[in-house]
């Protein structure tokens, strides 16, 4: 992806999400939902890292990593509507989408939950030598989780092709990074487990991109996993109804300054012959689209309830 493309499909994460949460505030869609205002980057510098043919795995704040691998977003908006036209059939909600077309194996409502999962992924693309890599997302709260160091032991004893990339936005729910990792800095984790372990700005696309293609390039040589730490920060609440106040609103407002749509439009006006106007028309499109998807969505059928026990395993 080139700096446009990349702008591109940041501004419309940030329409899809900004939809979201005004969608549940007025009621018309239910459940819960962890949006990724603020994080763009790392979604967009990620998908801009990987080939056809590699895997992705996320987390419950999921939507902008579907996203930025090319999700359509009529069918996510369906699916947060419980339409039968969405990833999941209106089954999953926010948290349960997934397209294998496009590597995305889906979301976990589980911290730190797909890092197994992952690692299976891994297991079977060195297996079947199918030079396929697996990116597997996880937060700064997964980090304490017994399953993140089971897993990277695991991939690091094995050596597989797996990156886990650290979101890393200072907080696990309400609690500060300082007040629950004695060191906080996660990348220096890799070290335990004999493995690289590297920590990027994660409002800059190109270095979460160059980042991630170093350990994707690493992976595909048959040398292991590695760790990848993108410093961002989450500016909405944890999930919707949060009201925020575990830190200020001082706070808040500087890291809008260094939000990353901000950060790469200023990068981009900086350069000769750059056209004020093409920020605003990208916008513009980008919310149409996001107006388009929410009539998809409220235009789709409900689930046929003939069809519930579709797609369930229970044993006889």
């Amino acid at each position: 992806m080139d700096d446009w493309v990349c702008y591109e499909r940041m501004v419309l994460i940030r329409c899809f999400e900004e939809a979201v949460e005004r969608l549940f505030s007025e009621g018309r869609i239910m459940g819960t939902a962890h949006v990724c205002i603020g994080q763009e980057a790392v979604a967009v510098g990620i998908a801009a890292a990987l080939k056809p043919g590699d895997a992705l795995t996320s987390t419950h704040r999921g939507h902008g990593h579907f996203l930025a691998v090319g999700a359509d977003p009529g069918r996510m908006m369906a699916e947060m509507f419980g339409k039968a036209t969405g990833y999941s059939r209106g089954r999953g909600g926010s948290q349960m989408m997934a397209d294998t077309a496009l590597g995305f194996y889906g979301a976990n409502g589980i911290t730190a939950g797909s890092m197994a999962f992952a690692c299976g992924l891994a297991l079977e693309a060195q297996q079947r030598r199918t030079g396929r890599v697996v990116v597997c997302i996880i937060g700064d709260g997964a980090a304490n989780e017994g399953l993140f160091h089971e897993s990277l032991n695991l991939a690091a004893l094995w050596c597989l092709p797996l990156v886990v990339v650290c979101e890393n936005n200072r907080y696990a729910m309400s609690t500060p990074v300082a007040a629950g990792l004695a060191n906080t800095r996660l990348a220096e984790r890799g070290a335990a487990y004999g493995i690289p372990g590297c920590a990027v700005d994660g409002n800059v696309v190109a270095d979460v991109r160059a980042a991630v293609e170093t350990a994707l390039t690493r992976a595909r040589a048959g040398s292991g996993p590695s760790l990848v730490e993108c410093e961002t920060y989450r500016l909405s609440g944890h999930s919707k109804g949060d009201p925020r106040i575990y830190r200020s609103t001082a706070e808040e407002a500087d890291a809008w300054q260094r939000e990353p749509i901000r950060r790469l439009e200023a990068q981009m006006l900086a350069a000769p012959g750059s056209d004020p106007a093409r920020f605003a028309a990208c916008r513009t499109r980008a919310e149409q689209a996001i107006a388009a998807a929410i009539r998809f969505a409220e235009a789709s059928p409900a689930p046929d309830p003939a069809t519930v026990t579709e797609g369930v395993f229970a044993p006889d």
